[in-house]
């Protein structure tokens, strides 16, 4: 079945995973928002976009301010047309041991992964609901089954499993599904930053981790795409509720 042209919002999309995904959904024939901190910085993403021949804006948004997302989601109905998918990728680190994690640390990393994703998902969802067909998808992490140095970040994409199930749950039926990715090792800035943070050399650190892995490679932000593609598409209307584990091999 080929896609049909809807409008979609990414969040944290300048980079990484967030880039990646949307210049995919603008592939699939779909209008997207491209939403980040400074809209400066989405621009770079929609100007790609644009030269492909596809249909973006940018849109400069803080995930955790109610306002802010509330004049974003407007913004993009005006601009674009009703929003009708939802990829919810927008997060930050504050990785430290629990004993050394500052409030601020957890605060900032809540407010930004499960305060965001809410605050996007309640406005996003007017529309979805009004039109009778929509698409969330949660971006939650492999980290949310434990990770040292991430009780903060790990507790978020845990929370956003279960904040997931529940949208599923409660947008059925109106024709609105929510699934979540959990990515695994994915070459990002991110990961980048976390090798840095350990004083780890990230070709090593990449290297290690693709021996770990059972189809021996670390992910790129692409495979994450190709999986929101999926869960977004018109053929995934009876997929809801579900996590996956995108990393190279089975996790639990």
């Amino acid at each position: 079945m080929s896609p049909t042209p809807r409008v979609a919002i990414v969040t944290g999309a300048a980079r990484g995973i967030g880039a990646a995904t949307a210049e995919r959904l603008a592939s699939e024939g779909h209008a997207v928002a491209v939403v980040d901190l400074k809209e400066a910085d989405a621009q770079e993403v929609v100007d790609r976009i644009t030269a492909d021949g596809g249909k973006a804006v940018a849109v400069g948004c803080d995930v955790s301010d109610a306002d802010q997302v509330t004049a974003a989601v407007d913004t993009v109905a005006e601009r674009l047309g009703p929003p009708a998918i939802l990829v919810n990728n927008a997060g930050v680190l504050r990785d430290n041991l629990l004993f050394k994690m500052s409030p601020d640390d957890w605060d900032t990393v809540m407010n930004v992964h499960l305060r965001g994703s809410f605050l996007m998902s309640k406005a996003a969802q007017a529309h979805m609901t009004a039109n009778k067909w929509g698409r969330i998808v949660n971006l939650s992490s492999s980290s949310a089954l434990g990770n040292r140095g991430q009780a903060n970040y790990s507790a978020a994409k845990a929370g956003l499993q279960g904040f997931t199930k529940t949208l599923a749950i409660e947008l059925g039926k109106f024709g609105v599904t929510c699934n979540a990715i959990a990515p695994g090792f994915i070459e990002t800035a991110m990961t980048r930053a976390t090798a840095e943070r350990m004083g780890i050399n990230y070709d090593d650190m990449k290297a290690f981790k693709a021996k770990e892995i059972p189809v021996q490679r670390v992910g790129g932000p692409e495979d994450i795409a190709n999986a929101v593609a999926f869960f977004t598409g018109e053929d995934a209307g009876f997929v809801s509720g579900q996590v996956l584990y995108v990393a190279g091999g089975p996790l639990d």
